[in-house]
């Protein structure tokens, strides 16, 4: 009996909820490869052959990918999530793996349309894991959306941290081998948690936020190790085995919130098991699509999403908030922002991983302190939208006129609120819109990102670099040969850049208050209300049983057969 009471408590763990938003953690830990292109772009460039405008074109279409889901998002909507993880996985392996031959010249140099698709198909399997992964944790964890986003795009902002330990413990200083790295790794844990990633029945658990936040302190924990890191590195050159060390203690502190899961999920199994022996009126467990109240029971409607929003999808499905591509011009540009800047090699890697952190700190706090604020004081989310647009402009200046040590600075500002933008931006979106086609529209939320992007990286940033670029030439009475880099040195390759992408920022500022004016009203009434009604219980594709101890909700089984009496179909 203690055999099988092991095994089925392995069962229910690994089957359970909340290993399931462990999952979830993994996958999202190393889905941002796309904001580590700073770090390996010059590495493409000086093996290609590249100008800043070829370069920037490049990033284009990396960023078009990753933003441009949907794709995914039509997949996910009449397809389970694990073949959306699935396809994931192989495009983000093809993808990088073909720029890794080619950086590498294992195959002949490709055209730039080649490396344009490459980088696009492997960009794109970043859509597929946030479609994946986290449209399914917040139709499970529906009144909870503010947190699950926040923790879990938290996760995508450390990626870039993460990614760096153990590309650097695995392959030392060897650039072109990171891109391998991103290549089969995340491929890897998503086809090892493919299965686990799944639509449960979305009831609310007592102590579900106090979950939450036993993984938000533990994320933190994370993040402040791999701050300290970063300082450290900066100041003393790390062998490849001090490197394997610092990569061990992230993958303990990766895989730490599986205490916490152990500890819910038993709680969970040990309730549910008492419930089946000596059932009592005060739990409520959900077996089979059934939710058993004592003795009675009734059914949990059963439908593929949730749908209790009448609204359909095409009638507001360009009218997603605005978002502007200026802070991802400064993460994509971070290593020719910092070599024209006269800052020292090593440092770049510094950049990358403060907006890294900085982009977790950014998704964290916008997704928890965004759902405290709204629960308790109707503080409306595109307010904080726009709060964050302005603070942004900040470090889009510091980078615009060289402050002395300010691409530091700017690179935790532009960290930040790149991430903070996109917790509220996908909340936004579920609150608005509600979630029964929200694979779908946040997808096409993400469409905007990739068109500001082409306009203000490739066609005014790089444009401007390579002008600026080319005139340092020919003040050296120098003429640029066929296949050479081009490259730009000092303040005045990126100035008039920051300044337009300074002024395009403050425009997405007005657009998004207008966003709070009409959102107001809406933001101000209990937009979470139905989900506590036992109607609004969803099963989705559930295989295993759930429970959620305490008492009935407010309508119980009584009251909902004395509805149904009234309605003359007699509560049957």
């Amino acid at each position: 009996m203690v055999v099988s009471d092991t095994k089925g408590l392995a069962v229910h763990v690994i089957t359970g909820r909340w290993f399931m938003m462990f999952a979830s953690f993994l996958i999202m830990a190393v889905a941002g490869a796309t904001y580590m292109f700073g770090l390996y772009s010059s590495d493409i460039k000086s093996a290609l052959g590249y100008d800043q405008t070829t370069l920037n074109l490049l990033s284009f279409f990396k960023d078009i990918g990753a933003n441009v889901g949907i794709l995914a998002g039509f997949i996910n909507e009449f397809m389970p999530p694990w073949v959306v993880l699935v396809i994931g996985a192989v495009l983000n392996f093809f993808g990088y793996f073909m720029i890794w031959l080619a950086v590498t010249q294992k195959i002949p140099k490709p055209q730039v349309w080649h490396m344009c698709l490459y980088i696009c198909i492997g960009a794109n399997s970043q859509s597929f894991a946030n479609t994946g992964a986290l449209i399914t944790c917040v139709k499970n964890f529906p009144e909870s959306r503010g947190v699950v986003l926040g923790i879990l795009k938290g996760y995508v902002g450390l990626s870039g941290a993460i990614i760096t330990q153990l590309y650097h413990a695995i392959y030392y200083n060897d650039t072109k081998a990171l891109i391998l790295l991103i290549a089969w790794l995340p491929a890897a844990i998503s086809f090892a948690f493919v299965r686990t990633i799944r639509y449960m029945t979305p009831i609310r658990q007592p102590n579900e936020l106090k979950v939450f936040y036993n993984f938000l302190y533990i994320s933190l924990g994370l993040a402040g190790f791999l701050m300290v890191m970063i300082l450290v590195q900066r100041k003393i050159h790390f062998a490849q085995t001090e490197y394997g060390l610092s990569a061990a203690i992230v993958l303990f502190l990766l895989f730490l919130p599986l205490a916490v899961v152990y500890i819910e999920e038993y709680k969970v199994w040990h309730a549910k098991n008492l419930a089946l022996n000596d059932p009592m009126k005060n739990i409520v467990v959900v077996v089979n699509n059934k939710a058993l109240y004592g003795n009675s029971s009734r059914d949990v409607t059963k439908v593929k999403k949730e749908g209790e929003i009448e609204v359909k999808w095409w009638e507001n499905v360009f009218n997603p908030p605005e978002r502007v591509g200026g802070t991802l011009t400064a993460i994509d540009n971070l290593g020719q922002i910092g070599a024209s800047l006269r800052y020292p090699k090593s440092s770049i890697s510094t950049f990358v991983s403060l907006v890294s952190i900085w982009n977790y700190l950014g998704r964290v706090f916008s997704g928890f302190a965004s759902e405290y604020y709204l629960v308790k004081y109707k503080f409306p989310r595109p307010l904080m939208l726009t709060i964050i647009y302005l603070v942004s402009c900040v470090g889009h200046i510091l980078i615009a006129f060289d402050v002395k040590d300010g691409l530091y600075v700017a690179s935790v500002i532009i960290g930040f609120c790149f991430g903070a933008q996109w917790p509220l931006i996908f909340a936004i979106i579920s609150e608005i819109f509600g979630l029964k086609y929200y694979s779908t529209l946040s997808a096409f939320s993400g469409a905007a990102s990739p068109i500001g992007l082409y306009i203000l990286n490739t066609r005014i940033t790089g444009n401007l670099y390579d002008s600026e670029a080319k005139k340092q030439l020919e003040a050296l009475g120098l003429q640029r040969k066929i296949g050479q880099e081009l490259n730009c040195d000092g303040g005045d390759c990126f100035k008039m850049s920051f300044i337009i992408i300074t002024a395009t920022t403050l425009f997405g500022a007005v657009v998004s208050l207008i966003l709070v004016a009409r959102t107001l009203k809406f933001y101000k009434s209990d937009i979470y209300g139905r989900f506590r009604r036992p109607e609004a219980a969803k099963s989705v594709e559930t295989d295993q049983a759930e429970m959620v101890v305490g008492p009935p909700p407010e309508n119980d089984v009584g009251s909902h057969d004395k509805a149904e009496e009234a309605k003359g179909v007699g509560g049957k």
